[in-house]
């Protein structure tokens, strides 16, 4: 018999731990919560202190009485779920639904943060109890957002279309997306002027400087008028180079990844989505198979702790000294500082074994799971390891009253930057040392060039995590959920990778911004975010504040007039109902997009696709006909746009119901019979797939062109885009690519 029973979450959890404790310990996952509010109704007692009603699927009882099953034969129980609020709600479910079975055997709680066999028996000699205050935060923050989900959501549907959605923490996201686009389109730019030129002297090299002060005061150039008369004055002058400063300085490492930065990061460099990033990163903590053994990578992801234990900063500074040398270690041990809000639980993300370097563990990993290892792995490396030294450089040459300024920034020390090469650090100009001999300078004719200022960026995944951390909106391991609930619920849309608001959001938005502005704001969220952290230090009690959110929710929800709001989102076409001839088109909303029904429905169920113009005005989409015949009636076949996609079906439909799918005139790369069709999923994203599925089920998420290859001759390449090379061609093949 085993000396106990170990309950984590996860099967590959289980697996990892088993392989340390050498049949000590049976282990076995729960799969998850073992309970949880019902699906399909409130789940809160509003009148009974706000008490949750905890139910089980059918999956999770069966889950359950398994475990029932393994309690009997042991004499401990160590409940092992994540070292977090969601983690300890694991652990008091489990011993709640199984109170009758864990009567007189010894039950606690262990926690660690990396799965490793020195922190899983550290963990077990370490066994303490369950965190109620941890427990009854999880409690209050899933309360209320199943009052928001449950409350104001059936208004949405009301209001604007069935099957929307309201959250606590999704609808201040959605905000700040609908009011940087705002921002954007209400921007208007301002005009300045750039003068600049090339100075040197002899065979040195050139820089180039700016103009920055005139008679000794900073200047703003803001017409070409101004710009030309400067010019002008300028070339009456010789340059004088009237001072050159040099000094250093030095340029730290970041912290190590915590769960923002980490999303940050692999969305920026890898382009990974901050769902994908968790995912990947959850596998690395649970598990790799290395050459028969498994074992944790990489510590807990869900962290905004910086903080690192002084043998894995040890372990750090010892593989330092191996790849890179002694030299590379920093000084001291390099600590840093968490932010107030921090909860400090875990240390940062890092691997569990420096030594373990992203070449010895290629083998054992994916693409994607060797790419965010090597990332942890760099960035927790370069934490210990020595700065970045730079010479800097700052000119200043006269020309009459004219200040023009170089700065310049030289590496003279790579540091850190040779094991985590991401930090940007602006060169500019290059000064050689020797012009600091003489102060007389040549230069070419002075450069004035008009420019603009921006509208602020939009926002991508990467930058809307930012903003939400620095505003303390959520928590580091809810933004992947918040980013994938607007982007499933059609509130925004991609373009170019960033997130821009579709009509739908903005109706939302506009919505609840009106009429819930108390409690879908910015501040107010970030507040209950502190009063959520309260409650799990014991300083607030859970129903009470519960109570005073809903409270307040009630009165904004009774002050709604829904047959006034209702008239508020219905916009006129102004095109006439070509069914009945007595009604109106209107726009409407579905979760499948915008359409246009009549304004007599149910009596006229008459509607149509449309698209708006750049200038907002709209226009029916009509079915194409295609001089074609259908093969199962003879009808001519017409082109059709549905919630998948466009596609050919019968024009005698519904009485024939042939359909098939638009190709792109692409052969199947597969099977090579079929041809490539574009799709979309249930999300409303664009795929590309085999017409053969299911007999062929290739499948893709770029769009392959029917354009062969320059440089191999396959014959398709894919439509990509970057950052860097914007939109281009790619092959698959040989991997050129091509503009």
């Amino acid at each position: 018999m085993s000396k106990g029973l170990i309950i984590v979450e996860s099967p590959a959890k289980a697996n990892t731990i088993a392989k340390f404790l050498k049949n000590k310990y049976t282990v076995k996952a729960s799969m998850g919560h073992v309970r949880d509010l019902p699906q399909r109704e409130l789940g809160v007692d509003v009148a009974h202190d706000f008490e949750p009603v905890y139910v089980m699927t059918d999956k999770q009882k069966k889950v359950i009485n398994g475990l029932k099953e393994d309690v009997k034969g042991v004499d401990t129980v160590l409940l092992a779920s994540d070292h977090d609020r969601e983690g300890e709600a694991i652990a008091w479910h489990l011993l709640k639904s199984m109170e009758k079975q864990l009567e007189g055997k010894q039950v606690h709680r262990i926690v660690f943060n990396e799965i490793t066999a020195k922190a899983i028996n550290s963990a077990i000699d370490a066994r303490g109890e369950i965190d109620m205050n941890k427990v009854d935060a999880q409690q209050a923050r899933r309360v209320l957002d199943r009052l928001v989900g449950y409350q104001v959501s059936p208004l949405l549907w009301r209001v604007i279309a069935k099957d929307l959605s309201a959250g606590r923490v999704q609808s201040v996201a959605l905000r700040l997306i609908c009011e940087r686009e705002a921002e954007i389109n209400n921007f208007i730019p301002k005009e300045y002027w750039r003068l600049e030129a090339n100075f040197w002297r002899g065979e040195l090299p050139p820089f180039k400087a700016v103009l920055e002060k005139w008679q000794g005061k900073k200047l703003e150039i803001e017409s070409e008028e101004q710009a030309l008369e400067l010019k002008t004055n300028c070339e009456k002058h010789s340059a004088v180079l009237t001072q050159i400063k040099r000094s250093s300085r030095g340029v730290e490492p970041p912290a190590p990844f915590i769960t923002s930065t980490l999303q940050q990061e692999a969305s920026k460099l890898l382009g990974m989505p901050a769902s994908r990033t968790m995912s990947i990163a959850q596998q690395l903590y649970e598990g790799i198979e290395l050459g028969g053994e498994s074992t944790g990578l990489i510590t807990y992801m869900r962290t905004d702790s910086t903080r690192i234990s002084s043998d894995a900063n040890q372990a750090c500074r010892n593989l330092i000294k191996d790849r890179f040398g002694e030299e590379m270690i920093n000084s001291s041990v390099r600590m840093y500082k968490n932010k107030n809000s921090a909860q400090d639980a875990h240390e940062a993300i890092r691997p569990t074994d420096p030594f373990n370097t992203p070449e010895k563990m290629e083998k054992f990993l994916s693409k994607d799971q060797l790419k965010l290892y090597n990332l942890i792995w760099s960035r927790f490396v370069a934490t210990q390891m020595q700065s970045v030294r730079l010479a800097v450089t700052k000119a200043e040459i006269t020309l009459g009253d004219a200040t023009f300024v170089a700065n310049g920034n030289q590496i003279t020390r790579e540091g850190f930057l040779k094991c985590y090469p991401h930090v940007n650090i602006p060169l500019g100009e290059s000064i050689h040392a020797d012009y600091a001999s003489s102060n007389e300078l040549e230069h070419d004719a002075i450069d004035a060039s008009q420019h603009f200022t921006k509208p602020p960026a939009r926002y991508t995944e990467a930058s809307l995590i930012k903003e939400l951390e620095a505003r303390g909106i959520g928590r580091p391991s809810t933004y992947a959920s918040i980013i994938g609930t607007i982007r499933n619920r059609k509130y925004v849309q991609m373009e170019k990778k960033a997130f821009v608001p579709t009509n739908l959001g903005n109706d939302v938005n506009r919505f609840l911004v009106d009429k819930f502005d108390d409690v879908f704001n910015v501040k107010f969220t970030a507040n209950m975010e502190e009063k959520l952290d309260e409650v799990e230090y014991g300083k607030v009690e859970w129903r009470s504040l519960v109570k005073d959110y809903h409270d307040q929710l009630q009165q904004l929800i009774s002050a709604v007039d829904v047959k006034k709001e209702k008239s508020a989102f219905v916009q006129d076409s102004g095109i006439a109902c070509d069914v009945c001839g007595e009604g109106k088109m209107l726009v409407r909303h579905s979760k499948n997009g915008e359409f246009l029904a009549c304004d007599r429905f149910p009596a006229c169920k008459n509607s149509k696709n449309f698209k708006r113009d750049a200038d907002g005005k709209i226009h029916i989409v009509l079915p194409t006909q295609l001089d074609e015949a259908c093969p199962q009636c003879g009808a001519p076949l017409m082109e059709r746009e549905g919630r998948y996609g466009a596609f050919i079906a019968c024009s005698a439909y519904p009485k024939c119901k042939f359909s098939r799918p638009i190709t792109l005139g692409v052969k199947c790369p597969d099977c090579g019979t079929g041809e490539v069709v574009q799709r979309r999923n249930k999300r409303g994203r664009n795929f590309y797939s085999c017409n053969r599925y299911p007999d062929c089920k290739w499948i893709s998420n770029d769009k392959p062109v029917a354009i062969a290859c320059p440089n191999c001759g396959n014959p398709f390449m894919f439509e990509k885009y970057s950052k860097a090379k914007g939109n281009h061609k790619l092959c698959p093949k040989c991997k050129s690519s091509f503009e």
